[in-house]
């Protein structure tokens, strides 16, 4: 897995040196499955304009994923934080003679942590393009088998799906 993510950064900042449709970002989120609070992460993609009002190209970046505190009788048991390197093709439709835009990122997510397992990773959103950048709201989701749930520091296993409604922000480099 780690060739992977290795190929995907290359493909990724190989292509930067025109740095047209470079973009670099981060975002935060609420989850709506899981054990989490919230997660925050980093973006990085590389778009080319192939057709008039639509882009495609390649995305990566990190979701991290904070644990929840539990609270039983007796203590408290924090659990385990997570997170996810996603290797995704990236595609953005802009609305003729209006700052919006729709786009989909759809690829694999790898796993960092040896509890949770990898899966596919979709993140379809909305955007809003500015000058210097696109304001973006989506909903991240990886579907796979995530053993998160943990008793006595052991994960139980369960087949869990992993989705949080985040917004961003993207950095145009040129």
């Amino acid at each position: 897995m780690k060739k992977i993510f290795v190929a995907a950064a290359i493909a990724v900042f190989g292509f930067t040196q025109a740095q047209e449709g470079f973009k670099l970002g981060a975002h935060i989120g609420a989850p709506t499955t899981g054990n989490s609070p919230f997660t925050l992460g980093l973006d990085a993609a590389y778009r080319w304009n192939i057709a008039k009002n639509f882009d495609l190209g390649v995305a990566t970046g990190y979701s991290h994923y904070v644990a929840k505190s539990y609270r039983y009788e007796g203590g408290s048991y924090k659990g385990k934080d997570f997170g996810f390197i996603p290797v995704a093709v990236s595609g953005k439709y802009s609305f003729t003679g209006a700052p919006i835009a729709v786009g989909l990122d759809l690829g694999y997510a790898i796993s960092t942590n040896e509890y949770v397992n990898g899966g596919l990773y979709a993140l379809p959103k909305f955007m809003y393009n500015m000058p210097t950048g696109e304001l973006y709201v989506g909903y991240q989701s990886i579907s796979g088998d995530h053993d998160r749930r943990y008793y006595n520091d052991r994960p139980v296993p369960g087949k869990e799906s992993v989705g949080a409604v985040i917004v961003g922000y993207n950095f145009y480099l040129k």
